[in-house]
């Protein structure tokens, strides 16, 4: 029964010690000294606000993208006692003793050394060489961009983190359904690809091309293993049933769960409030919920009411009169809607107007014909009985005489259901003192206010998500804004930090032979591509089949990785910046390689032009890692620089006066 214990236990386990080595250096570079410099540098002014905001557990709205990216850098802050007392004021501000810089800047820097180890794999993982692999993780470590973003409490290297990481999981898991479909591992780097998907678009939404770009690859496959008839239709169902739950399912319920986290942790009233519902702002503690504790919950004839406009927007706008009137008196135009009526109220008992007094009163969500109106959480429309006109906000300001306040309208023609016409009851009582008591005896003790047990997690989420979609950003210029042909071309940096006595400073500055030989492989895959294609056409098959496949599967992930996150900025009319591009420049970094390994394979007829072939990229590889070495002042910070120096804010700057200096 003991026998077991005759014998030693002995655990084998494969160690790549190319991945050790690169993890190390990883870590080297992007840990090294990481908590200088102790000051605000660039974004970080914009992201330390909203993670002072969590450590305090109060609500905000950042339009810029989902919370799972601010929730991480949270996470760092609360790891090293941070209590989210910093005044996040401008840009160089010294950082004060509570601040744990080390650990806020923590998880960028983790994220960024570990893409790359990542990269190694996903270049093994596509069939390529360990000395292509290893090329590609070398580039994503020297690569002078991605070190500096990967350093501050940024949100950049995070999302390219699991952008590869989801690239990854999906190869591994079309490797694993070529020996061991079902099996444990098989499962479990198919659900980490939805996993890893949902992470990059809770990240930024940008994050979502990629996960588009992951479906249409995994779409792809799916529609060849309909094809395959050596398997049955069961089996077949159940591979399309595990695609569609881990890709689809897994990630839209891991995308609620951040919102869901998000919304528990933010339980406080805060600045942001008056952008959202009032029943949303009802449900946190303080504020309006402050106000409306205790209000009854319907409103019945006699209440005296505060009204709400629903869309807020540009600002919140509450229905209120004042005794000045507008220049011309009543029956008329808008002042500044023409094409609407204008609204006034008037307190003149000699003139007799009761008919234009009435208005009706319709509850847009209404959920029954017997439903009643309800405080705050009802929205309601009033439309003018004698014109049909619905009261609704314009968004345009009064001028002087009407105190620069929004302007209120009758829309003469109901065009549909917007938030524009639709109000709500903010505060709510039956009246005063012996007032009050009567009626709500009469209403025999009405139900009291209580929306955190009414609004429930989806609506809260609906309308998070909707305000995060739709709310205005500043797109005011920036002196560092660029274009995405700058970014190509890297004609554009950005000036991250100077320290305040010494010339030292940090640049966002990318790599010049990185980024233009990034940018050739780009254009030389698509030609070969092409080229291939055409000839393929032609039943000429220059490769063969499993390398083409690994050709197409290598240029639909790279290529198309840099296309999806890159193409669509065109298209954007926000400010844009340098590091927007760092993405896309993941994906072309691991593209590189590729494409020189497979000049050198297929492309080099003779062993002279190999040689030859490999001596060149030895001597450009050398160039980058020089390239790389000479930045490293503007990279990392730690140096003082000459006036000189000082005024190379282009890299062709740089450039020529580094190497005069050398």
């Amino acid at each position: 029964m003991l026998g077991f214990l005759q014998r030693p236990v002995v655990v084998t386990a494969d160690i790549n010690l190319n991945v050790v080595a690169l993890t190390v250096v990883g870590l080297l570079s992007r840990l090294w000294r990481l908590a200088y410099p102790r000051a605000v540098v660039f974004d970080e002014v914009y992201y330390g606000q909203y993670l002072s905001f969590y450590m305090k557990r109060i609500f905000f709205l950042d339009g810029s993208g989902p919370p799972f990216g601010h929730m991480l850098l949270a996470l760092g802050g609360y790891l090293g006692g941070f209590d989210g007392n910093f005044l996040w004021n401008r840009i160089g501000a010294e950082y004060s003793s509570n601040v744990p810089v080390w650990s806020l800047r923590l998880l960028p820097a983790l994220a960024g050394a570990l893409s790359v180890p990542m990269a190694y794999q996903i270049i093994r993982e596509l069939g390529f060489s360990h000395c292509a692999a290893t090329g590609a993780a070398l580039l994503m470590l020297i690569e002078n961009a991605l070190i500096t973003q990967s350093r501050l409490m940024l949100l950049e290297s995070l999302l390219i983190f699991f952008n590869l990481l989801a690239v990854l999981s999906y190869l591994k898991f079309c490797n694993s359904q070529k020996h061991r479909p079902f099996s444990a591992s098989w499962c479990f780097w198919l659900v980490l690809t939805g996993v890893a998907c949902s992470c990059a678009v809770g990240i930024k939404y940008m994050g979502a091309f990629t996960y588009l770009l992951v479906l249409g690859v995994a779409a792809v496959h799916a529609w060849l293993l309909i094809g395959d008839r050596t398997l049955s239709n069961v089996r077949v169902l159940c591979h399309l049933l595990a695609r569609a739950v881990a890709l689809l399912a897994v990630p839209v319920l891991v995308y609620l769960l951040f919102f869901y986290v998000h919304l528990v942790l933010l339980c406080r009233s805060g600045p942001h409030d008056q952008i959202m519902s009032s029943a949303f702002q009802a449900s946190l503690e303080g504020g309006l919920a402050r106000i409306t504790q205790g209000q009854p919950l319907e409103v019945a004839y006699g209440s005296q009411v505060t009204l709400k406009n629903v869309f807020g927007k540009p600002v919140p706008c509450w229905l209120h009169s004042h005794q000045n009137t507008y220049p011309v008196m009543h029956d008329v135009a808008a002042p500044l809607s023409p094409h609407s009526q204008e609204v006034s109220c008037y307190v003149d008992y000699n003139i007799s107007m009761p008919a234009q007094n009435l208005w009706r009163l319709d509850i847009v969500n209404r959920e029954s014909d017997a439903g009643v109106w309800k405080t705050i959480l009802s929205q309601v429309r009033f439309v003018h009985v004698n014109t049909s006109a619905v009261l609704k906000l314009s968004g345009a300001h009064l001028p002087d005489w009407g105190f620069r306040q929004l302007e209120v309208v009758g829309e003469k023609l109901a065009r549909g259901y917007h938030e524009s016409a639709v109000w709500n009851v903010e505060e709510h009582r039956y009246g005063k003192s012996q007032e009050q008591k009567e009626r709500e005896l009469e209403l025999h003790s009405p139900t009291q206010m209580d929306v955190s047990r009414n609004l429930s997690f989806m609506a809260r989420f609906s309308e998070l998500q909707w305000r995060m979609l739709t709310v205005r950003s500043d797109d005011s210029e920036h002196k560092y804004s660029s274009t995405p042909l700058d970014w190509v071309t890297l004609e554009t940096n950005i000036a991250y930090w100077l320290h305040p006595r010494t010339s030292a400073q940090i640049h966002l500055l990318g790599n010049v032979v990185i980024w233009a030989s990034a940018s050739l492989a780009t254009l030389a895959y698509v030609l070969l591509f092409l080229w291939y294609l055409l000839r393929r056409r032609r039943h000429i098959c220059d490769l063969p089949e499993d390398s083409w496949l690994r050709w197409v599967l290598a240029g639909a992930l790279c290529a198309g990785g840099w296309a999806v996150n890159y193409l669509p900025f065109f298209m954007v009319e926000k400010t844009l910046f340098l590091y927007h591009y760092l993405p896309a420049l993941a994906f072309q970094i691991l593209l590189l390689p590729v494409v020189l390994e497979h000049v050198s394979h297929h492309l080099c007829r003779s062993q002279l032009q190999r040689s030859l072939f490999h001596a060149l990229v030895v001597a450009w590889f050398a160039s980058a890692c020089h390239v790389s070495n000479m930045l490293r002042p503007l990279t990392y910070g730690d140096r003082s620089l000459s006036p000189s120096e000082l005024r190379a804010l282009r890299w062709k700057d740089s450039w020529d006066i580094l190497i005069r200096k050398h």
